[in-house]
This record gives C-alpha cells, structure tokens and sequence, in this order.
C-alpha cells in the first residue's frame, strides 16, 4: 500500500535533517490538504519505519521524536511552538510543530495562526529558504543534546 510519507522519505523532499529513526522536514506545499503554499515553519517530526500512531512507536523511537521534536522547536525560533497529532489525513505517524512568531495577535493564537492576514505563508521557494536557515541553526546544537 502506497504511503504519501514513505515516499516522500524516499524522495528527500522537505527533508531538514534526521537519522536512522527520524525524519525533522517543512510541511510541503503540495502535501495533501494544501493549496500550493503553507504555513512557514511548519516542521513535522516522523519516524522512518512505517508505523501508524503513537502506540506503536518502540521506547527507543519514542525518544527519538522527543529528541527531534526539542531540536526543531529550538531551530524555529519563534516566541511558542505548539505541538500535535492528529493522523487524519496520512495514515503515517507525524508530530507537527507549528511556531507562533512574535506579533501574531492572541485572536489569531492556536489554531488560527494560518487564519491571519499577515501570517508567514509561502510555496516551494519560501520553504526552500527557511529549511536551509532551519538546517543552520539546527547545527548550532550538538547531536544528543
């Protein structure tokens, strides 16, 4: 059965960075339930092996979304990053972190910021920009840290 995330594994496409368990990658602008542009540091946390949900991550997995979830949480900058599962759309575990930039009005706050008007949105060249500024700062910070 074709998996959307697998293949996108496969591709490379979005991807930040990650290891053996772990994929750290920007939501893409042709992911599915988008309309060509997305919401600029929207970073998803998956793991590698096909599994479906929390549950069915081994300890070791585990760890290792937490580990990557801080990571990207740092590497974004941004005044709060929320964090969630949802799994309605990809059958395919995947952790988002969505950043809340300084300035984003409170009406806006959770689960609007993609709702105001002056919201970071782009397509593929403002993500391709932001992944390789994310890609820096992620190697401000040493692996196991």
């Amino acid at each position: 059965m074709a998996c959307y995330v697998c293949d996108k594994h496969q591709s490379g496409a979005g991807v930040i960075s990650g290891d053996d368990l772990m994929v750290l990658a920007h939501v893409l602008p042709d992911a599915p339930g988008t309309d060509g542009r997305v919401y600029l540091g929207h970073l998803i946390v998956e793991p590698r092996r096909h599994v479906q949900g929390l549950a069915d991550l081994t300890a070791v997995e585990a760890a290792a979304l937490g580990q990557w979830a801080a990571k990207g949480a740092r590497a974004l900058q941004a005044e709060h990053v929320y964090s969630s599962v949802v799994g309605h759309q990809i059958d395919h575990l995947h952790l988002h972190l969505v950043p809340r930039y300084a300035g984003t009005p409170r009406e806006y706050w959770w689960p609007r910021l993609d709702e105001w008007p002056d919201a970071p949105v782009g397509g593929q060249p403002e993500v391709t920009r932001l992944v390789d500024d994310i890609r820096a700062r992620l190697d401000v910070y040493p692996r196991g840290r």
